[in-house]
C-alpha cells in the first residue's frame, strides 16, 4: 500500500476479514489468556487457513507447532495478532513487516490511553506500519470477526460459547466492550452477523475504515456503529457517503458529547452550537441515522434488515389495529408523540373491514375486537382491506401476548403468511411478545416485530427518518481557495457588517461618528428614528453594559444618548478602545432571528440559525449544520425550529420572508468557508426577518478572530 491508500477509508481491511494465514504473536496454551484465546477460537470455529502461534519458547501450543518469530513461519500470514506487552510490540511489528504481513491487530493496552510514554510507543507503531505498507488495528482493541468463515482476530467473550449466526448485520465499534455486547444482543435476537470490527485507540484504522469496508462487503446489509468520537471529519463523511451510495444504512449510537476545544462564550453562536449537535447534523446530512440507546439501535437495525432493499416506509403515517379500544388509544398516543400521523381510512376500506368484522370500529385506530382473531380467514380479510387502503400507510397490528396461545398463534401465523404473500411490497409491523420461535417465523416473513407499543412507535419513526435520509441530496462542498480577511472586521460591528454586505448579506445604511454633532447630521440624513451603539473591539455584548440606545426620534434625543453611551463605556469598560458611536436606522416590523458561525474542532466551520434577539440563549431553539449549506438546506434548518410557526404566520401574523432568511444563512456559510483560517466565530443577532417579499436585514454583527477573542463582554 502507498501513502494515498492509507487515506482512502476501508483500504486494506481485506487482510483482516479474509486473511489467508494468521499469526498469533504472544500465543499461549492457556485459553483464558489474551494470547491463548485467539488460537482457541480459530480452532473452535474451524478457520481453514494456516494458524501460526508465535512464542519465544517455540514447541507446541494448543496442538499446533509454535514458532519463535513471525519471520520463521512457512508462509507469510496476511494477518498477525499481537498479544505482547506494550514495550515489546514495536519489535514484534518489525518482524511482521519483514515477513510481509499485510495487517496487524494490536490487542495490548498501554499506549496512547496510558499517557505520553504510551503515545510515543503508539506513534512508533504507526511509523513502522506506514513504512511497510501495513495496516494496524488498535492498539487496545477487541479486533475483528468474519462470522461466515471463522476468520477471528479477537479475544471477545461474545464468542466463548457460540459464534453468532451468519447474517447481514455488520458491527463497527470504537469501544470493544460496547461492540462485543452489541454482537451478543444481535445474536440473541436471532439476527445474523456478517462482520465485526472494534477499532480501539485508532492509531491507524478508524471507525471510518470500518464503515467503508462494511459498505463494500456483499454480506452486509445494515451497519450498526457504536461511536465515541470522530478524529477526522473528511474520512468519516467519505465513509458515510460510500455507505449511502451502496445502499447500506448506517445506524449510529453516538455516546458522549465531544469537546469544543475551547470555552465558547464570546458569542451567542459559540454558546449555542455544541459539538454533539454538530455531529448529529453531520449524520443527518450524510444519511446515517442516530439513535440514543443500544435497544433502539437493535430494534431499528433488525427491522431495517428485514425491510431492505425496497420496503422502508415512505410516509410518516400509520394505520393502527388492535382487538381493544384501550390498546388502540395507547398506540395512538405513542405514535403521535413519535411524529407518526394517523390519517382516516378510505370509505371502501371501512366497508371491507366491517364485512370481515361487523362489530369493528373503523376509525384509525381500528378497534377490531376479539372477533378479528377468531379465524384465519377473518383476520386475512381485515388485513387485506387495510393493506389495500389507497393512503399507503404502514399497518401496525397489536397482538399483545397472543403468540403464547397455541390456538391464536396458529391463526395469526397463517393469516400473516397469506397476507405477506399477497402483498409482498406493503409494510406491516407487529407489536407482540411471544416465544422466540414464533417471533422468528414472523421475522422470516419479512415482518418486523416490536416488543412494546413505545418501541414500535419510536422504531417506525426511525425507519421513516432512515428512508428520508437515504434520499438527501449531496451536500455542497467548500469551493475556491481560502482567502485572507482584513483584520479590521474584528474591530467593531460596523466593520463586520461591511464585510458581510460585500458577501451579499443585507445590512442597514449606517456610519460611525466621532461627535454628537456628527451623529445628529447622519441621523437626519437617513431619517428618524435611529439607534446609537458603542463601537469597540473590546466590547462584544453592548446591551449588557448600556451601550445601546433605541428609538431616538430627534436631535436632542441623539445628543443625550451619545453622552450617555460614552459615560457607560467609561464606567463599565474603562480600558476598552472606542472607535466611536455607530448610528443606524431603527428598523422594526418583523421577527428577530439569529444566525452565526462557530468553528468545530473536528468539522470546521459550522453555521447556526435560530430564534434571536435577547432570548436567543434562553430559548436555545437552534439548528446547526457544517458549512457551507445551500439555500434549500438552510430552509430545512429554519423549518426544523420549534418556533417555526412564528415565522409561518401563527395566529394570523404575516408569514416571514423565509427565502431571504435562507439566502442570508447560505451566504454566511459560504463566507465562513472562504475565511475559515481567520475567523473563529460570527454572530449575527438580531436579523430582522420582514414579511414575505420584504427581505431580511442584519441589525447587529460580531466577528471573532481565530487567533484571539474579545476580553470584555
Amino acid at each position: 500500500m502507498n501513502a494515498s491508500d492509507f487515506q482512502r477509508p476501508g483500504s486494506g481491511l481485506e487482510a483482516f476479514f479474509n486473511a489467508r494465514g494468521i499469526a498469533i504473536v504472544g500465543a499461549s496454551d492457556d485459553i483464558n489468556k489474551i494470547g491463548g484465546r485467539p488460537v482457541h477460537l480459530l480452532l473452535k470455529y474451524g478457520y481453514q487457513g494456516p494458524i501460526y502461534p508465535v512464542n519465544p519458547r517455540g514447541g507446541e501450543i494448543q496442538g499446533l507447532r509454535a514458532y519463535t518469530s513471525v519471520r520463521e513461519t512457512p508462509t507469510a500470514p496476511d494477518m498477525a495478532i499481537l498479544a505482547v506487552p506494550a514495550n515489546a510490540t514495536a519489535e514484534a511489528l518489525r518482524d511482521c513487516a519483514a515477513r510481509g504481513v499485510r495487517g496487524a491487530i494490536v490487542l495490548s493496552s498501554g499506549f496512547a490511553e496510558a499517557g505520553a510514554e504510551g503515545a510515543a510507543l503508539q506513534a512508533e507503531l504507526v511509523e513502522i506500519a506506514r513504512g511497510a505498507g501495513m495496516r494496524i488495528l488498535g492498539p487496545n482493541c477487541l479486533g475483528t470477526v468474519n462470522v461466515v468463515d471463522g476468520t477471528i482476530g479477537s479475544f471477545s467473550i461474545a464468542l466463548e460459547e457460540n459464534m453468532p449466526p451468519a447474517g447481514h448485520v455488520g458491527i463497527v465499534s470504537q469501544s470493544g466492550n460496547v461492540g462485543s455486547h452489541t454482537m451478543q444482543c444481535v445474536a440473541h435476537r436471532g439476527l445474523g452477523v456478517s462482520r465485526f470490527i472494534a477499532t480501539g485507540n485508532e492509531a491507524d484504522i478508524d471507525v471510518a475504515d470500518g464503515l467503508a469496508a462494511l459498505a463494500h462487503d456483499d454480506a452486509t446489509r445494515v451497519i450498526l456503529c457504536c461511536m465515541e468520537t470522530c478524529r477526522n471529519a473528511d474520512r468519516l463523511i467519505a465513509a458515510l457517503e460510500t455507505a449511502r451510495a451502496r445502499n447500506k444504512p448506517v445506524i449510529v449510537l453516538k455516546i458522549g458529547a465531544t469537546e469544543q476545544g475551547r470555552a465558547a462564550a464570546a458569542s451567542h453562536t459559540g454558546a449555542l452550537a455544541g459539538s454533539d449537535a454538530v455531529i448529529d447534523a453531520v449524520f443527518r446530512r450524510h444519511g446515517a441515522l442516530r439513535v440514543r440507546s443500544i435497544e433502539e439501535m437493535l430494534d431499528v437495525g433488525h427491522a431495517a434488515s428485514l425491510l431492505l432493499p425496497s420496503r422502508l416506509p415512505q410516509t410518516d403515517t400509520a394505520t393502527l389495529v388492535a382487538a381493544s379500544g384501550g390498546f388502540g388509544i395507547m398506540m395512538a398516543d405513542a405514535m403521535s408523540e413519535a411524529g407518526i400521523a394517523l390519517p382516516p381510512l378510505a370509505a371502501m376500506t371501512r366497508t371491507r373491514i366491517n364485512e370481515a368484522v361487523p362489530t369493528a370500529g373503523t376509525n384509525n385506530p381500528v378497534d377490531a375486537s376479539a372477533q378479528m382473531s377468531s379465524r384465519p380467514d377473518i383476520l386475512l380479510k381485515m388485513l387485506t382491506a387495510l393493506l389495500d387502503d389507497p393512503g399507503g400507510s404502514t399497518t401496525v397490528l397489536f397482538m399483545s401476548l397472543s403468540l403464547f396461545s397455541s390456538r391464536l398463534r396458529g391463526i395469526y401465523l397463517e393469516a400473516l403468511a397469506r397476507v405477506r404473500q399477497s402483498h409482498p411490497e406493503r409494510l406491516l409491523v407487529i407489536i407482540s411478545h411471544g416465544p422466540a420461535d414464533a417471533i422468528a417465523q414472523i421475522n422470516a416473513l419479512g415482518i418486523p416485530v416490536f416488543g412494546s407499543i413505545d418501541a414500535a412507535a419510536h422504531g417506525l419513526a426511525s425507519l421513516v427518518r432512515l428512508s428520508k435520509l437515504r434520499e438527501q441530496p449531496a451536500a455542497p462542498r467548500c469551493t475556491g481557495a481560502l482567502t485572507r480577511i482584513d483584520p479590521a472586521v474584528f474591530r467593531n460591528e460596523y466593520r463586520a457588517k461591511v464585510a458581510l454586505a460585500a458577501a451579499g448579506i443585507n445590512v442597514p445604511q449606517e456610519s460611525i461618528v466621532g461627535s454628537a454633532d456628527e451623529a445628529v447630521c447622519f441621523a437626519e440624513a437617513i431619517g428618524y428614528p435611529v439607534v446609537l451603539k458603542i463601537a469597540s473591539e473590546d466590547i462584544a455584548h453592548k446591551t449588557e453594559m448600556g451601550g445601546v440606545a433605541l428609538s431616538l426620534r430627534d436631535a436632542d434625543a441623539v445628543r443625550t444618548a451619545h453622552a450617555r453611551l460614552q459615560d457607560n463605556a467609561a464606567k463599565h469598560a474603562p480600558n476598552a478602545r472606542l472607535d466611536g458611536i455607530l448610528v443606524a436606522p431603527m428598523l422594526s416590523g418583523g421577527v428577530e432571528m439569529i444566525a452565526g458561525v462557530s468553528r468545530d474542532q473536528v468539522f470546521g466551520p459550522v453555521v447556526m440559525v435560530g430564534m434571536g434577539g435577547i432570548h436567543a440563549e434562553i430559548l436555545k431553539d437552534v439548528a446547526v449544520q457544517t458549512a457551507p449549506v445551500s439555500e434549500a438546506e438552510a430552509l430545512q434548518m429554519i423549518r426544523s425550529l420549534r418556533m417555526f410557526p412564528v415565522l409561518d404566520g401563527a395566529r394570523g401574523q404575516p408569514k416571514a420572508d423565509l427565502g431571504a432568511l435562507a439566502s442570508t444563512v447560505a451566504r454566511l456559510s459560504e463566507f465562513a468557508c472562504r475565511h475559515a483560517d481567520d475567523i473563529a466565530e460570527i454572530d449575527m443577532n438580531p436579523i430582522l426577518v420582514r414579511p414575505a417579499g420584504e427581505g431580511a436585514v442584519v441589525l447587529d454583527a460580531l466577528m471573532i478572530p481565530a487567533y484571539a477573542a474579545p476580553t470584555t463582554h
